[in-house]
């Protein structure tokens, strides 16, 4: 009994520790990124600036607000996903999903996100719940690549006419391998079980238990992957939509469908660039300035302003989208429980 109540009060300090390390490591990337980032003062420059413009403002609240919207919808899908293994709350999985980020913060290509998420459940094994929250992460890629790819192909022959010109058939032979890829990509997402069979062919039988983790994507059917894809959809649209709603707030005034395929394209070649959460943010003013300045291009030379606006934008909408979260998420990191019983493993 002396020998339990000792094991359990080890597994507490442990606990302890690595939450304690977690929130040191957020908060001091959140930290390092706002005080020593020229992008993030320069924003919060123009931000006070701009405070008294209650237009201003107002759109600065709604992409607040909206913040909380795309993060929900990410809740409500991985509540979806999880409850094969262990029903929680809405509110449960929104404190997961908070968590996630901050555990995210420090790590590559954000992969501590899993880490953080399972973490906050009772009874479902780790392992078997990161393997679910890694379906919502592919369905929310599988997206990316499909919004980007058809984006590309409507891209080229308007910023690029000379290749399209050129190249014309070239053109229409990309259409083509766009097109024959992503139904295959979607496809193989709705037939996911498929994973299920393979690794039962590769893993040998010694290894039963390992086995028996991956046979959870056997439990989705087709029409549960398409509600995640639509859900992952939906939220593509809303943080797109967060991202135009800057670009007006930041003076970068670009019609609405032109705005929506340039910021799809930033995503799109963001999701093939490693980074971790620290140095995303100038990877993404770098690509967004790229991208979205083509529109203003095709009328010159790049204005300093447009420029500027367009950086501001990419690093407000880092810090409403992962910095604040992130720091909110670090209240609920003390509810994960990292070591556990070997039967909850």
């Amino acid at each position: 009994m002396i020998l339990i109540k000792g094991k359990t009060k080890l597994r507490k300090r442990y606990n302890i520790l690595i939450q304690v390390l977690i929130i040191i490591l957020a908060y001091g990337f959140i930290y390092r990124e706002i005080f020593y980032e020229r992008d993030i003062l320069h924003t919060l420059e123009l931000i006070g600036q701009s405070v008294s413009s209650p237009k201003f403002l107002q759109g600065l609240i709604l992409v607040f607000l909206i913040m909380f919207i795309n993060w929900g919808v990410e809740a409500w899908k991985w509540r979806y996903l999880i409850k094969t293994i262990e029903r929680i709350s809405f509110l449960r999985s929104f404190k997961a999903v908070f968590t996630g980020i901050t555990v995210s913060f420090f790590t590559p290509n954000r992969i501590g996100e899993f880490f953080g998420r399972v973490f906050i459940l009772d009874k479902a094994k780790p392992l078997k719940a990161i393997l679910i929250t890694i379906i919502g992460s592919m369905a929310q890629l599988l997206t990316t690549l499909l919004v980007g790819s058809i984006c590309m192909l409507i891209f080229i022959p308007n910023y690029f006419p000379e290749f399209y010109s050129d190249y014309f058939y070239l053109y229409i032979a990309l259409i083509f391998i766009v097109f024959i890829l992503d139904l295959f990509l979607v496809l193989l997402f709705l037939n996911i079980s498929i994973i299920t069979s393979f690794t039962q062919k590769i893993i040998s039988s010694r290894w039963q238990k390992l086995r028996n983790y991956f046979n959870v994507f056997a439990e989705y059917h087709s029409r549960e992957l398409l509600i995640v894809l639509l859900q992952s959809i939906l939220r593509f649209l809303i943080f797109s939509t967060q991202f135009y709603l800057l670009l007006r707030i930041f003076d970068v005034n670009i019609p609405y469908p032109e705005g929506m395929m340039l910021i799809a394209l930033v995503f799109f070649v963001l999701t093939a660039i490693p980074t971790i959460a620290l140095s995303e943010i100038g990877v993404r003013g770098s690509v967004a300035i790229y991208f979205i300045s083509q529109f203003f291009t095709s009328f010159g030379e790049l204005p300093q302003p447009i420029k500027i606006g367009i950086l501001s934008s990419a690093t407000a909408l880092w810090f409403i989208n992962l910095a604040l979260p992130a720091i909110v998420g670090a209240i609920f990191v003390f509810d994960l429980k990292f070591i556990r019983n070997r039967e909850q493993v």
